[in-house]
């Protein structure tokens, strides 16, 4: 099962900085969360999310797992472990899930209370794509493949079908019968052909155009 968590103002706690933690941390830099990430060194990619002041950066070298998790106040809503030291990042999920913490741990899915699928991002569609944890490298494929099916029409199609939608809550209390109105917008051949030529303005124009029509 894929959920998608709403994390806006919660606090995530990554402990390593390498080019898997990394990875792991750029699936919650759009979520409104508070990021931080616990290493003695950054990836490249880590410092420039820091530079983007998208992620908070503690240089550290971790001795004691039980101890840093119970130094942390608050303590985190969600904790990933990342490190390249198995035996370290046992110690952190075991010590986090003791303080109650949403755990992750990067070569241990059975000690882990979620999987992080590849997230497809094109414009502002996401598809997760899991093959819950048996071949990181195919979903990762799977991920790219889908990335390259979106096309830019789609993207034009999700800010028509926002604007209609919003026009017809005011119009149409039914639900169904704006559904059913949003389904024949969508599929409307001369509005497809529309945003092929990406004219959204027009297509929009036109929709709300045959919707009047359909309520005169």
């Amino acid at each position: 099962m894929l959920i998608d968590l709403k994390l806006d103002g919660k606090t995530i706690i990554v402990v390593g900085g390498g080019s898997e933690g990394y990875r792991k941390t750029q699936s919650f830099v759009d979520s409104g969360a508070k990021i931080w990430v616990i290493s003695k060194a950054f990836s490249s990619g880590i410092q420039k999310l820091n530079e983007a002041k998208k992620v908070a950066l503690v240089k550290t070298e971790i001795q004691d797992a039980e101890a840093f998790v119970n130094s942390l106040n608050p303590k985190p809503d969600i904790l990933l472990a990342v490190t390249n030291e198995p035996k370290l990042n046992s110690e952190l999920i075991k010590a986090a899930k003791s303080a109650g913490c949403m755990v992750y741990s990067v070569d241990n899915p059975a000690l882990s209370d979620f999987i992080l699928p590849a997230v497809a991002r094109v414009g502002e569609v996401k598809i997760a794509v899991s093959t819950s944890g048996k071949s990181p490298a195919m979903t990762r494929a799977l991920r790219e493949r889908i990335e390259q099916m979106i096309t830019p029409e789609d993207l034009l199609e999700i800010q028509l079908q926002a604007h209609v939608r919003s026009f017809l809550k005011e119009q149409v209390p039914d639900p169904k019968v704006r559904s059913k109105m949003l389904y024949e917008i969508l599929n409307n051949d001369n509005i497809k052909q529309v945003l092929k030529e990406g004219k959204l303005c027009e297509a929009q124009e036109i929709a709300i155009k045959l919707l009047q029509k359909k309520e005169a």
